[in-house]
């Protein structure tokens, strides 16, 4: 099949790369010259695991183009995948605006019948709206058919996702489309859950703002192991057993962040106010993510005090999540301009994330490190923000001889406190009564923090 996919974000890229890796032959648009010369080039502009790799093989064997021209894209294009960004808007709904541009120029550049595919996340009802727009700007009568075909992508993880989903949501109103989107997916042989639009539409919502409840919920179930002294992890593991809940998106820590999970859930309150229903489930899991990176930060504030001016923390992860270099919505990021905010100086690594989180967090008081050891070097204190593997094995007596003081917080429970604890470290984890919260138990009220002597 001959396919033209517009966008080379995160969906754009790898649905081109792996539609072409299927052996379709596929020509990728975008309006950004220098990306697409960049891609041309070999150079990737996101990181993904395994993308590169797909991408170059099929330029080189003539599966995979790309350029800035619609037109040309859509020439002998079968089908037209829109695949640009919706982000959050000031208001909390969806930024329509590359959608609708879009829309327009498909319009004017049709010239037989072609099959629009939305695969951008959108509210319910743009799916009717594009197919209006697009009749509108339609320069020759002809025939074209539109399609809700949304993205289940977990960055880090798409090119697995694409390869091989759980499940296709197909969206139209026309058996002709969907004979042709039949056609693109059914060699997979995974479900393929045929519906209108709307329920496409929200089909998408409704699964990541569910994801995004699992998450509040067990960050929440995190802060009451902590009272009553019980074990989160060991809470989430029973949980998980359980077929009908599952072990995934139980990882207690300092909330979610990413380019979909915030603006998703957001989005589809946004949609059930527009319907004059307050969906209190979803005001609840977005109020309890957005103060978990305050209770974390609580943490450090309370052992060493709320001034942190003369303090340097190392903070090990700035991506929102492990392999990637996306920082949109990081909770990560949040942190670390929260520990900024209190006069911290940081000593910040990513394995990925460092040239996009410099552009976002600039250069005052944050010194960019080349691995995580330089980062801990002289640090007052490590804190963990990303689930990146390799915090996970850590060489703890190593740091403990690098730090000012031998405290660790744990963001993302990626190390064993009793190991961490018998090392003589103080240590603060999620959801979890370790020795750092007893000891901030045993202080009295107004304790200005800890005291170094001597610089330790």
């Amino acid at each position: 099949m001959k396919i033209c996919v517009v966008g080379t974000g995160y969906v754009g890229l790898v649905g081109a790369a792996i539609f072409s890796d299927w052996g379709n032959r596929i020509i990728g648009v975008d309006i950004d010259v220098e990306k697409i010369e960049r891609i041309k080039g070999g150079e990737m502009p996101i990181f993904e695991p395994g993308l590169s790799e797909i991408v170059l093989k099929n330029i080189k064997n003539g599966n995979l183009s790309f350029t800035t021209s619609l037109s040309e894209g859509m020439s002998d294009a079968e089908i037209v995948f829109i695949c640009v960004g919706t982000p959050e808007s000031d208001t909390g709904h969806a930024d329509l605006s590359a959608i609708w541009k879009v829309s327009q120029e498909i319009g004017q550049n049709l010239g037989d019948y072609k099959v629009v595919v939305v695969k951008s996340t959108v509210p319910v009802g743009t799916n009717e709206k594009i197919k209006r727009i697009i009749k509108e700007n339609l320069r020759i009568q002809t025939e074209f058919d539109v399609v809700s075909n949304p993205e289940f992508l977990r960055e880090g993880y798409s090119v697995e996702d694409m390869m091989d989903p759980d499940r296709t949501v197909i969206g139209s109103d026309s058996e002709r489309a969907l004979s042709v989107m039949r056609r693109l997916y059914e060699h997979l042989g995974k479900p393929i859950v045929e519906c209108d639009f709307r329920s496409a539409e929200m089909i998408k919502y409704a699964s990541n703002a569910f994801l995004a409840t699992k998450i509040s919920f067990i960050n929440e179930m995190g802060q009451l192991c902590e009272r009553a002294d019980a074990n989160v992890n060991v809470v989430a593991k029973g949980m998980g057993l359980d077929n009908r809940i599952g072990p995934r998106f139980l990882n207690a820590g300092i909330g979610y962040g990413g380019s979909c999970f915030p603006k998703d859930v957001e989005a589809l309150y946004k949609t059930s106010t527009d319907q004059a229903y307050d969906f209190k489930l979803i005001r609840g899991v977005m109020e309890v993510n957005s103060m978990q990176k305050d209770h974390f930060v609580s943490k450090i504030t309370r052992y060493f005090g709320k001034n942190l001016s003369g303090k340097t923390f190392a903070i090990l992860g700035l991506a929102f999540k492990q392999n990637t270099d996306d920082i949109r919505e990081s909770v990560a990021i949040k942190v670390a301009k929260l520990l900024r905010g209190f006069g911290a100086n940081l000593r910040v690594y990513d394995p990925e994330a460092m040239y996009n989180a410099k552009k976002e967090l600039g250069d005052a008081g944050i010194t960019y490190c080349l691995d995580k050891y330089e980062a801990i070097e002289g640090s007052d204190s490590l804190v963990i923000l990303t689930e990146w593997p390799e915090f996970a094995s850590l060489d703890l007596g190593r740091i403990k001889g690098m730090l000012k003081t031998s405290t660790i917080f744990d963001g993302r429970n990626l190390l064993d406190s009793e190991k961490v604890e018998s090392l003589g470290f103080v240590y603060f984890c999620v959801g979890k009564r370790t020795n750092g919260l007893e000891l901030l138990d045993k202080r009295p009220t107004g304790h200005p923090g800890v005291i170094l002597k001597n610089g330790r």
